[in-house]
């Protein structure tokens, strides 16, 4: 007799909703689109953007001129043609973080540090639509606030997911990743507050705060969408003859 709950049908583990495939795609997207965003500004602002010397910031100011870095009262002058594509594309990243960290939340076990994870991951995708609608040139303390937010939240909810996934056989092999990754952008955070940027820079130790969490959005994204959806797959029944 077949353990099977639906005659005729079968299931194959681990599984995930559906949902949690749209979210995973979400996460991918946002990502993706976030770093040709970046790119395509650097691309626009010319060879006077340095990586270690700019901050990320500095691609979506509005208009030329020297301004004040989130960390630091030192004017620094920045001018950004393409300013539009990194703020349109760091806005719509935060809107597929918030989106995506919703219709995830089954593919990890329903236990408290799933629910602080994904609220942190919610709230860090805030944070980075606060930094595309408020640009460092326009207000700096929204700014800086939003941009806190979106780095500090990152940082800590994939430490807390990476707490969340023990035990879930979905999770082999991401757990400890997702733990580090929170972790390397959480020590970044505080190097770049305490102003010790050593040879990366100021823009180098704010894009290590950053990387692990887009990087994450990627790997976590194709993992999920890899696996299989909880629809059930018919089994052809064998022909009478």
């Amino acid at each position: 007799m077949s353990s099977s709950p639906t005659a005729g049908t079968e299931r194959l583990g681990p599984l995930v909703h559906r949902s949690v495939h749209h979210g995973a795609i979400l996460l991918l997207l946002g990502a993706l689109e976030f770093i040709v965003g970046m790119i395509i500004t650097q691309i626009g602002y010319g060879s006077s953007y340095s990586l270690t010397g700019n901050y990320i910031s500095d691609l979506g100011a509005t208009k030329c001129g020297v301004f004040h870095g989130a960390t630091s009262l030192v004017g620094h002058y920045a001018c950004s043609p393409w300013h539009d594509v990194f703020n349109v594309s760091i806005i719509l990243l935060g809107i597929l973080l918030v989106l995506g960290a919703i219709l995830v939340r089954s593919a990890f076990p329903a236990r408290r540090t799933r629910t602080i994870g994904l609220v942190l991951l919610v709230i860090s995708g805030f944070g980075a639509m606060g930094v595309g609608f408020s640009p460092e040139n326009v207000n700096i303390d929204v700014h800086s606030l939003s941009a806190l937010l979106a780095f500090a939240c990152s940082g800590l909810a994939l430490i807390v997911l990476g707490v969340a996934m023990f035990r879930d056989t979905r999770w082999d092999g991401y757990r400890l990743y997702s733990f580090l990754s929170g972790l390397v952008g959480l020590v970044a955070l505080v190097l770049f507050v305490a102003k010790v940027y050593g040879p990366l820079g100021v823009g180098g130790m704010e894009r290590l705060i950053v990387a692990p969490v887009l990087l994450w959005a990627i790997v976590v994204g194709l993992h999920l969408v890899r696996i299989p959806t909880f629809a059930p797959r018919t089994i052809p029944r064998p022909t009478e003859t």
